[in-house]
């Protein structure tokens, strides 16, 4: 190539020579320019932001900026060639002509493309070139914290030491990341970046964490105690719904008193530890096991609450059992005005028809000294669920005009 580019400029017979390269060359090296940007800006977005793709909508301009190249390339051999046989090849002004114009064309492609996309190629372009000062702005602080967290009275703390951690892995990760891939090294970057905040916020929260624990201890020895007198109600009403029931109206609760002790035992010995903990100066494995106290008591409470609501609400069926199963009709009935006003009768008019008869079904179960109340309940409540399903189905369709 270098061969022929001195050949361009000898003075030959022919001036066409001349000021076809000097055309050609200043369409070509423009839009080389253009393209070189673009594809230095495309370069850092895929690096920075590959989720934008925009190396896949960059492709199809650079193809043309290529086949453009590789025209320029062929005619100015084509034309060296010439000049130095001293031949006129004939419609070259036209073939030059052509050539210029398809640079051009490439170049304005360019543009389109660059100017399109511009505030994201220019961001991403920005980013990359910011890669350096940001390893070396997050590379400082990680040692900075890194050296607060191990000079520290909180040092061992847990929440210190495993965000001190998470510094030391992360800076691993960042040094092991070639430097020439910019977008993997500013991802690992910001991960450092990430972990340094949190080993600054675990030592801004370390002194408070004492009293967080003593605090925490004391409301769950006030709610373990609440526990326990509200659990000294599961066994009475649990023989009265054996007393006033069928035994099938509690078969599934017959454990829950076993089993609520068990959690309130376990809370029990979950905040010993936390008092324990606490008195060492160990806060946070305090508050730790204070959670753990919490969650037994939440399942002590709920398996208490779900006899004596039991309970009250057998009782209440039993008082007026009507009121329930009317309750269903009424959700019923307006179902069926939904379908009406949306003329959806022909399709779900047969559907609701039937829930009909299976309150009817259910109304008459409650028979005997002593009904299964339980599964009438039971019962209603798969029947409403049932209705609100058609409903949803048929407020998702659309409406049908009436004839």
């Amino acid at each position: 190539m270098a061969g022929r580019r001195r050949g361009w400029f000898r003075s030959g017979e022919d001036p066409w020579f001349e000021q076809a390269r000097s055309a050609l060359t200043a369409a070509f090296l423009d839009m080389d320019r253009r393209q070189s940007a673009a594809d230095a800006a495309v370069v850092a977005s895929e690096e920075i932001f590959p989720e934008r793709e925009l190396g896949r909508r960059w492709s199809p301009v650079r193809d043309t900026c290529y086949a453009a190249g590789e025209a320029y390339l062929t005619l100015t051999a084509d034309m060296e060639r010439d000049e130095q046989a001293g031949t006129r090849a004939p419609g070259r002004e036209q073939r030059a002509d052509a050539v210029v114009r398809q640079l051009g064309a490439a170049a304005r492609e360019v543009d389109r493309f660059y100017h399109g996309a511009r505030g994201q190629l220019e961001e991403a372009t920005g980013l990359r070139r910011a890669v350096p000062e940001l390893v070396a702005r997050v590379t400082a602080e990680a040692a900075r914290v890194r050296r607060l967290a191990v000079e520290s009275e909180y040092a061992e703390y847990p929440s210190v030491r495993s965000a001190a951690t998470a510094v030391d892995e992360a800076l691993v990760t960042l040094e092991a990341v070639p430097a020439a891939e910019r977008g993997r090294v500013r991802t690992a970057a910001n991960q450092l970046d990430a972990a340094s905040t949190l080993v600054s916020e675990a030592l801004a929260q370390a002194p408070s964490r004492a009293g967080a624990a003593r605090n925490a201890i004391a409301s769950v020895t006030t709610r373990l105690a609440a526990v326990r007198t509200r659990a000294e109600r599961i066994g009475p009403a649990h023989s009265a719904l054996l007393r006033e029931f069928n035994a099938a109206s509690s078969a599934d609760l017959a454990d829950n008193e076993r089993t609520s002790e068990r959690h309130i035992a376990a809370a029990d010995a979950a905040l010993a530890g936390a008092k324990a903990a606490a008195a060492e100066h160990n806060p946070e494995p305090a508050l730790d096991l204070t959670t753990t106290a919490r969650g037994h008591l939440a399942d002590a409470e709920q398996l208490v609450d779900a006899v004596t609501k039991r309970l009250s609400e057998l009782r209440a069926v039993r008082d007026n059992p009507r009121e329930r199963a009317e309750a269903v009709r009424f959700r019923l009935r307006d179902a069926q005005m939904l379908a009406v006003t949306r003329g959806l009768v022909s399709e779900w008019g047969s559907v609701l028809d039937a829930q009909v008869e299976r309150l009817d079904r259910v109304s008459g179960s409650l028979t005997g000294r002593h009904p299964d109340y339980w599964a009438y309940v039971n019962e209603l409540d798969t029947i409403t669920e049932f209705i609100a399903g058609v409903v949803e189905r048929m407020r998702k369709q659309p409406g049908q005009r009436r004839g």
